[in-house]
């Protein structure tokens, strides 16, 4: 049976967190230099959300005690062979019923349409689960959980451009895949955007271009810069946004966020994003970008702490991450708090 059939469904992130998964950094996945910057954004990243909820870090065996020297007691790791870094990708989707009981969702992972290797992080998903005792669904759809947001209310936020690319699931057109995250997420309606950010390797993923702040209420980032390859993008989302209705029928709340200015890494153009954030118990860890982009860092948070007056919002350079092709949302994958508890 399906998940949506035992009555799971996937909760929206700022519900309560029983943890928060990530995985060490791997100098071979071809991480822009300097490694060393990228160590520090992941331990920096990693003791920041330890200020708020447990954290476990995988790590390769052979760079587990690395893992530990850098993020500190604080920080459980589990040993574990995999090929790279984005946890919020090739890690378990997590979904809960109403009794509280805890599953996971292990996707098919291709890493990102067959761009890097991929053996051992299609994998991962499923030897989490088992790590942690916890019942899991194997789906036969190739997906990364920055692919997809959901409000909790039967919503999925995603965009065309990733879910239905060619490089995904080619035998499956919009109304099977529409069908998949159904059954899988326990939704009622998907709202689709057309694109992600320009430049961006994952194809289009909806953690960096919008997000749900709450039940009928989504944050989206945009572009006022006619000359930016993003403001048409930016443009034509918000427009689709405005136009359509949850699952619930309600109109949406549009919260806005300046994206940063135009920044390249070795002739590379970075998809920064305020959106790629993660919402911790009690708080936010917001990405940042410093010098040029402090203006628009500033805004951000002005933003998104208005938007969540009770959260406490910490900043992290996420320069580093960005150079990689994501930033602390990619990073990290939320454990909802359910049965079995005192996992972490």
């Amino acid at each position: 049976m399906f998940p949506s059939e035992l009555g799971f469904a996937m909760p929206p992130e700022w519900s309560e967190h029983m943890g928060t998964l990530m995985e060490w950094p791997i100098k071979e996945a071809l991480w822009p230099e300097p490694f060393e910057e990228v160590l520090e954004a992941f331990a920096n990243t990693a003791k920041s959300i330890a200020q708020f909820e447990p954290v476990i870090m995988i790590a390769r065996p052979e760079l587990a005690e690395q893992a530990q020297r850098l993020c500190g007691g604080g920080i459980k790791i589990l040993e574990m062979l995999h090929d790279d870094s984005w946890m919020r990708d090739n890690g378990p989707t997590f979904v809960i019923n109403s009794r509280g009981e805890l599953s996971g969702i292990n996707w098919r992972f291709n890493a990102w349409g067959g761009k890097y290797p991929f053996n051992y992080d299609d994998m991962v998903a499923f030897k989490v689960l088992n790590c942690l005792e916890i019942p899991c669904f194997d789906a036969p759809l190739i997906m990364e959980g920055g692919s997809i947001h959901v409000d909790g209310e039967g919503t999925v936020l995603t965009t065309e451009q990733c879910l239905l690319n060619a490089n995904r699931n080619p035998h499956m057109n919009k109304d099977q895949i529409e069908d998949m995250l159904k059954k899988y997420l326990g939704a009622k309606k998907i709202i689709w955007l057309k694109n992600g950010l320009y430049g961006d390797d994952t194809d289009g993923h909806i953690d960096n271009v919008a997000c749900f702040a709450g039940p009928g209420k989504v944050i989206v980032q945009i572009s006022s810069d006619k000359n930016n390859p993003n403001y048409e993008r930016s443009a034509e989302n918000l427009e689709i946004l405005k136009g359509c209705t949850d699952a619930q029928g309600r109109f949406l709340e549009i919260i806005e966020i300046e994206q940063p200015g135009e920044e390249l890494y070795d002739g590379a153009y970075l998809t920064l994003s305020y959106i790629n954030f993660y919402f911790v118990n009690g708080g936010i860890i917001l990405p940042v970008f410093g010098g040029k982009h402090s203006e628009t860092d500033s805004n951000a948070k002005n933003v998104l702490q208005r938007a969540f007056p009770d959260r406490r919002i910490v900043a992290v350079d996420g320069m580093p991450i960005a150079r990689g092709g994501g930033n602390v949302h990619c990073i990290t994958q939320q454990m909802p708090r359910g049965v079995p508890a005192g996992i972490f």
